[in-house]
């Protein structure tokens, strides 16, 4: 009998703005059971010392370097992540004990799948031992080691989640909008495919930020209230990304931002709002069939100019489109569950990619444990 276990996942994504913490009991296979998230803000100071990471990272040729200012980062985010969890525990009335394990995705600071290469900060046995929970982390490496793009990871948990969509006959695709987007389709066959499809809303938050200050745009009102620039969209729709039948994982670096001079606050923010829903769709385009249902998690089904413009698109192609919420699930908590999931599933040597979702050459189970 598959043993159960009650999992807390812990992500701290591209759009570095927190930390997200979700709990579930789960056996790492059908069986999910989904139970509180929280969601903790990082201030300003700790985001500057996360893209101060970026530039410390950029040099870097292997996995375990870590020069001195980059390792206090790495230490402070881990700090973060514990004091994280012990709030979670405490606010849901949860001891240390009833946890089984923690699955600790920590914060990518370089990701160069061509060269084999992917870096994400956090020390897996610091936070086990501040915590007393074990902790599975650096998911990502096994799969690189064998071949593969060390992304997207989700798709595992996304086909535990379709089972009643494909019970219906519907061929689902979950997107997931963070700072940089990405897709899993499940078949009514149940075949997965999955990749990254473009910039999600790390190219608005850049632009928003560098005009205002602000490090994002809340529900979409700015680009709300702009139009699209077609040849600054354009520009990043040509991009070598979207052409060619070899699908790639990205790096937040890989499209750089609009300059200031090229358009107006709103026009800007328009017309990367276009720009995120159009990669969606574009990239879609290599998926096996049209999906007949797109489930939009991430924080960028929160962005109202995102949403209408991927709904418009989606809908000329006979395609509907929900938020997760919309669709019986917590948009926000979702990357976090299944970073617990993917935990579960490595304490039991279960894949956690596979060649239709990362290219790695045979399906292939990863991460590192730690213990307290």
């Amino acid at each position: 009998m598959d043993v159960i276990r009650t999992a807390i996942g812990l992500m701290s994504g591209t759009s570095m703005d927190g930390i997200d913490v979700a709990l579930i009991r789960t056996d790492g296979r059908g069986f999910i059971e989904r139970g509180p998230f929280m969601g903790v803000p990082y201030d300003a100071d700790f985001r500057g010392q996360l893209k101060r990471a970026l530039e410390l990272s950029r040099p870097l040729s292997e996995r375990s370097q870590r020069p001195a200012e980059l390792r206090d980062i790495e230490l402070e985010l881990t700090l973060r992540h514990a004091i994280a969890v012990t709030a979670f525990m405490e606010r849901f009335e949860l001891s240390a004990g009833a946890v089984d394990i923690l699955g600790f995705h920590g914060q990518t600071v370089l990701h160069r799948p061509d060269e084999g290469l992917t870096i994400q900060i956090g020390d897996g046995g610091e936070l086990a031992r501040r915590t007393g929970i074990s902790v599975v982390y650096d998911m990502r490496a096994n799969d690189m080691v064998h071949g593969g793009q060390g992304a997207p990871l989700v798709p595992a948990y996304h086909a535990a989640l379709a089972g009643k969509f494909q019970q219906a006959g519907q061929a689902v695709c979950f997107v997931n909008i963070g700072g940089i987007s990405n897709l899993t389709f499940i078949g009514t066959d149940g075949r997965i495919s999955a990749f990254d499809s473009g910039p999600g809303n790390t190219l608005i938050d850049q632009w928003v930020e560098m005009q205002t200050g602000k490090a994002y745009d809340p529900g979409g009102e700015i680009g709300g209230r702009g139009k699209v620039v077609a040849a600054l969209a354009e520009r990043y729709l040509q991009s070598p990304f979207f052409r060619g039948n070899v699908r790639r994982s990205l790096d937040r670096g890989d499209f750089a931002p609009l300059r200031p001079e090229e358009a107006s606050l709103e026009d800007g923010a328009r017309t990367l709002a276009h720009v995120a829903a159009a990669s969606i769709i574009k990239s879609a385009g290599f998926l096996p069939e049209t999906p007949a249902l797109y489930i939009v998690c991430g924080g960028g089904r929160l962005n109202a100019t995102v949403m209408v413009e991927f709904s418009i698109m989606a809908e000329r192609l006979g395609s509907r489109v929900l938020t997760a919420e919309e669709a019986g699930f917590d948009g926000d908590a979702m990357e976090a569950e299944a970073w617990a999931y993917l935990a579960v599933r490595s304490l039991d040597g279960l894949p956690l990619t596979f060649p239709s979702t990362t290219g790695v050459a045979a399906p292939v189970s990863g991460g590192v444990l730690a213990t307290p």
